[in-house]
């Protein structure tokens, strides 16, 4: 199907009109550089949202998606090449960066059914329509990265999506799954790392995971969802350091690399081969709700009398990957950097995950060059990232932040990431809560690109009945090493809830046009969104960020403790820091009005913006904790991180929410010492959070 980005849209022809007078309107406020004032920032920012084209993004997703991209093969290399000459042929200062990591391919897979007669039925594994899987163009066949090699056979019992509740339904049904293959079914928000680390501890050979599909919504039912299966983040053999050249790494067989890895080999299969083996399955019946929860002719649970053999052959193997920079230097704060992210490789074409954000980012670099052509100089440094090998596990940014770490805590004042930019209708947002504010007033400036009239704000509004901002504490893309490791303030934006064709060989241009986005506006919106954050986090001359959000978030988390936990339990400490930040929060709040209502560019005022912006960026570092999260320690956050522990419930305080978890095998006493000890450590982060906020030392 071809691309018409002609259609008639209401608002083009306004938009085009309204960005000439803008050009001259500016032409006429220009000199060299403009005096920095609240309306020459608001031209600037008019000007960045009338210049965008949908045509511009679409033909840089074109191009991105032309051919697969997966990290460390050399297709990879083409497409550094494209963001590279893109950000250079802007006149940016570009550079890269590159890592020697460990990645993971696939040499060889099989999985086979055994019939009682001596029948063997070797069943499909591939895409439908896909044969000319190769390493060497790119396309890479299904599989799981890091899944270890070998050979298992035996009976297959289902274990719906794989959570540990779901084995405890098993184990009451009288069905063990120890010494059987395992077949799991995508959901439940269950990572397939996970999945298949239940699965070992339950005594499993083997792991098979399919995901359903929607065919309403484009997926086909033929794609097979490929990923990592690699526990935390980063390059295995340089956990805690970056993974240079000539650098320090450790043995493929050492301790600390080798419980990264599962210890039993798992593969995705096509949902039509998940069928047959469920069709097979004999013993009692699936529970109801597992039954009506997909598509699937799901009758029982297994095992049957049919024998499974899945064979997997892998190799692990140092590669060299590529983080791609450019930077737009501040003039008042060069010291200062916004930094806005986006993965560039993909398991295929990645149209959606993650091209569609890379399409984004080029095309913000597009209009910021064009500001920089009127005049416009940032206040703080803007810095465009392009990350490689995200889809191993966050492996570009978390080497780059391990390496850049002391820089990063003393200098970074935010990271904006958007990984998938468009899956379909509706619009998220992610961040740390001092942000909410900021994120709010930049989306009643964007145009809804599903409606004539509305904002974003307005239909997100509407849609869920709030602006409902969601908390970063996923481990799920780039935002992890910069929150959760080095404190960072954090924004996660995107259209779409999710997508069919994740990870799979259709996640292609022709999906995007025929299902996601059509005629790009969802694209240009995104992109006017994150655009103009970055605009006010590098130009606002005192940072946009409301401590008394995170203060009342904190306060949200602590009832809902309240509620969960008995009396034996003191939330005295938690109530008490809260109220520390709270108060530091309305001073730091009273301090920006105060300094605004000056003049600014006078010396002392100007030292005591600067001083204010040092706490509030500071401010989100107190949360990070030496020690780490227990069982997790790489990750330092203790207010947003991931959990160690699977059957944890709470999707915030990571410590709290795993002791409560954990303390379920305990005697009373040891139980409440445990949970007392992870409140007080919040309690302590909050409050070295409000110390920084305050600038004063106890």
């Amino acid at each position: 199907m071809s691309l018409n980005l002609t259609k008639p849209n209401s608002s083009f022809t306004l938009c085009s009109f309204l960005f000439l007078v803008i050009l001259v309107v500016i032409g006429l406020y220009t000199v060299h550089h403009l005096p920095r004032n609240p309306k020459n920032a608001l031209l600037f920012r008019q000007l960045f949202l009338s210049s965008a084209t949908n045509y511009t993004v679409s033909s840089y997703l074109r191009s991105l998606t032309s051919h697969p991209h997966l990290a460390g093969t050399k297709p990879s290399l083409e497409t550094i090449h494209y963001v590279k000459t893109h950000f250079q042929n802007l006149g940016l200062e570009t550079h890269t960066v590159p890592f020697r990591t460990l990645l993971s391919y696939p040499l060889h897979a099989s999985v086979s059914m055994h019939f009682s007669n001596g029948t063997v039925f070797n069943l499909p594994l591939n895409e439908m329509g896909i044969s000319n899987y190769d390493v060497s163009s790119g396309l890479i066949q299904p599989y799981h990265a890091f899944s270890p090699s070998g050979t298992v056979q035996g009976k297959v019992v289902f274990a719906n999506h794989g959570t540990e509740d779901d084995y405890g339904v098993l184990g009451r049904m009288g069905v063990k799954v120890s010494g059987c293959i395992v077949m799991v079914k995508k959901g439940d928000s269950l990572g397939r790392g996970a999945v298949v680390e239940i699965a070992e501890k339950m005594g499993a050979l083997g792991v098979l995971l399919y995901a359903e599909g929607d065919v309403s919504r484009g997926s086909f039912g033929f794609g097979v969802e490929r990923g990592t299966v690699m526990k935390g983040v980063g390059d295995p053999l340089t956990p805690g350091w970056a993974g240079v050249e000539d650098g320090e790494r450790l043995e493929l067989d050492d301790n600390k690399v080798a419980e990264r890895f599962p210890g039993i080999p798992s593969l995705p299969l096509p949902f039509e081969s998940a069928q047959l083996i469920l069709e097979s399955l004999r013993g009692p019946l699936a529970p109801q709700r597992w039954r009506d929860s997909g598509r699937s002719n799901l009758s029982r649970v297994g095992p049957g009398l049919v024998m499974v053999n899945l064979t997997y052959e892998g190799e692990k193997k140092l590669a060299t990957i590529y983080n791609v920079f450019a930077v737009i230097r501040g003039l008042e704060e060069p010291d200062r950097y916004v930094l806005m992210g986006n993965h560039r490789d993909a398991w295929t074409y990645g149209a959606v995950d993650p091209n569609s954000g890379t399409a984004a980012l080029l095309d913000i670099a597009r209009r910021y060059a064009l500001l920089m052509r009127k005049g416009w100089k940032p206040r703080r440094t803007i810095i465009f990232c392009s990350w490689d090998a995200e889809e191993f596990g966050m492996i570009g940014s978390t080497e780059w932040v391990e390496q850049n770490l002391v820089n990063l805590g003393a200098k970074a004042t935010a990271y904006l990431n958007v990984d998938c930019a468009v899956q379909g209708p509706g619009f998220f947002a992610g961040a740390t809560p001092q942000l909410d504010n900021l994120i709010f007033e930049v989306t009643k400036k964007v145009k809804d690109p599903d409606s004539e009239v509305a904002t974003i704000y307005d239909k997100w509004k509407t849609m869920n009945g709030k602006s409902n901002i969601e908390r970063l504490t996923g481990v799920d893309s780039d935002f992890a090493p910069f929150l959760q490791h080095a404190g960072v303030p954090s924004v996660d934006i995107y259209y779409g809830r999710d997508f069919p064709v994740y990870h799979t060989v259709f996640d292609s241009f022709n999906w995007m046009i025929n299902n996601a986005d059509p005629f790009f506006w969802r694209h240009v919106a995104v992109a006017g969104v994150w655009g103009l954050l970055g605009l006010h986090l590098a130009d606002d001359p005192i940072l946009p960020f409301d401590y008394l959000s995170y203060a009342e978030q904190l306060q949200e988390y602590t009832d809902t403790l309240g509620r969960v936990l008995d009396a034996s339990i003191s939330l005295i400490p938690l109530a008490a820091s809260i109220q520390e930040l709270t108060s530091a929060a309305k001073q730091a709040n009273d301090e920006t009005k105060n300094l605004m209502a000056l003049e600014l560019t006078d010396g002392l005022i100007a030292l005591k913006i600067r001083a204010l912006n040092d706490r509030l960026m500071l401010a989100e570092r107190g949360f990070l904790d030496t020690d780490g999260i227990k069982g997790k320690e790489w990750f330092k956050h203790l207010i947003y991180g991931p959990r160690s522990n699977h059957r944890s419930e709470l999707d915030f305080f990571p410590g709290i929410s795993d002791a409560i978890a954990e303390s379920t095998r305990m005697s009373g006493r040891d139980r409440d010492a445990t949970i007392q000890h992870e409140i007080w450590r919040v309690a302590r982060a909050i409050q070295r959070a409000a110390a920084a906020l305050r600038g004063e030392v106890i």
